[in-house]
């Protein structure tokens, strides 16, 4: 028997550099999975990951400081700190789905994540992605895959004021960049 391929040095690798601001805060690194399954590998991995999955479309769950993130039928994204708990129950959770169809695939290393904040935090968002980004349309508690631009990204609305963006690494200095471009002409005004 192999021992799950989830090691928690995957996420303690170097973070790229995002500039911080009273709009724009990069958030701690964190262990990040993504879930396939159904809605019985979904039951049995709650009771390991302690945060139920959202029945509804485009929803976040969250719990202490671990969340689910509903990204397509049957698709979910696993947020929490970046911590031994954490990959000490993806392990208990893959382990105890063995013989249900799932997938459960660490990607900690792959992304990062930044959080814009404020009053015009969904208008500097919106100059480059093509979601309406109203309350009523947005509200908090729902996430999606989404562009901003040329990149993509995983939006999640976790206040009225405030969104969640998770970003591929890669992508980190452009979507930042483009943020701060964006965020200058309100300064401006």
């Amino acid at each position: 028997m192999s021992e799950p391929a989830l090691r928690p040095e995957s996420a303690a690798r170097q973070v790229p550099a995002v500039p911080s601001c009273q709009w724009l805060q990069p958030l701690p690194p964190a262990a990040r999975f993504v879930f396939h399954g159904d809605s019985r590998a979904r039951a049995a991995a709650a009771g390991y990951w302690g945060v139920p999955f959202a029945a509804d479309a485009c929803r976040a769950v969250t719990i202490a400081a671990r969340s689910t993130l509903w990204l397509g039928p049957e698709e979910y994204l696993l947020l929490g700190p970046a911590a031994q708990p954490e990959y000490a129950a993806a392990a208990a959770m893959a382990e105890a789905l063995r013989d249900i169809p799932h997938a459960l695939v660490d990607v900690s290393h792959r992304q990062i994540a930044i959080e814009v904040v404020g009053a015009n935090a969904a208008l500097i968002l919106n100059a480059a992605c093509p979601l309406d980004l109203g309350l009523e349309t947005f509200p908090v508690g729902m996430c999606t895959r989404t562009v901003l631009a040329k990149a993509d990204i995983v939006l999640w609305r976790t206040r009225a004021d405030t969104f969640h963006l998770e970003i591929w690494r890669s992508f980190s200095g452009y979507v930042t960049g483009l943020l701060a471009e964006v965020a200058r002409e309100f300064s401006a005004g």
